[in-house]
């Protein structure tokens, strides 16, 4: 209902729950004692995402929102979601969520991006290789930040065709919510 009520662009709500699968995945690997509140992150790290709110205040706002609809969020959730936009917010990275969410926030895009130039649009016939592929081509989805995805074999431990595997996976799970 807050996400409803607060985020307009139907993209940005399909990007929210694509990042709710990846992150559960990924604490499924790194932090499996915490996988409902790496999916939260990861469900509202966008949904303060609008003209209403400075850059600065993205992935802090939802926080005071959600707070205010009388649910708790951690202060680890509420960290991860304003580091995700460090750029923007000044909050770094430090756990693991928070780089979690750091790293796959803009990799989802490029999995959809990968989806959406086959002839079938679906992210049942894209592959890890044909993401890779992909992502070694700066002008395909340019907007993409890959050096912040990158940024996984560091702070996540794991390397990038493992990081792009499980991202896609995860994504591949929800296709039918994604319309993909």
């Amino acid at each position: 209902k807050i996400i409803e009520e607060n985020v307009e662009n139907k993209n940005i709500i399909k990007h929210m729950l694509a990042t709710e699968a990846v992150m559960g995945a990924l604490a499924q690997k790194l932090e499996p004692d915490k996988i409902d509140e790496w999916k939260l992150a990861g469900l509202l790290h966008d949904g303060d995402y609008s003209d209403k709110v400075p850059h600065n205040m993205q992935g802090i706002e939802i926080s005071k929102w959600v707070e205010e609809k009388g649910f708790k969020l951690s202060d680890e959730v509420k960290h991860a979601m304003a580091a995700h936009n460090v750029s923007n917010t000044g909050v770094k990275p430090e756990s693991k969520m928070d780089w979690a969410l750091f790293c796959a926030d803009t990799l989802t895009g490029l999995i959809v991006a990968c989806a959406l130039v086959l002839p079938s649009k679906k992210l049942s016939d894209v592959t890890v290789e044909s993401i890779l592929k992909k992502f070694n081509q700066p002008k395909f989805a340019a907007g993409t930040r890959r050096d912040e995805i990158k940024m996984c074999e560091e702070h996540l431990g794991t390397t990038l065709p493992e990081f792009v595997k499980i991202n896609l996976e995860a994504m591949q799970g929800i296709a039918s919510d994604l319309g993909l």
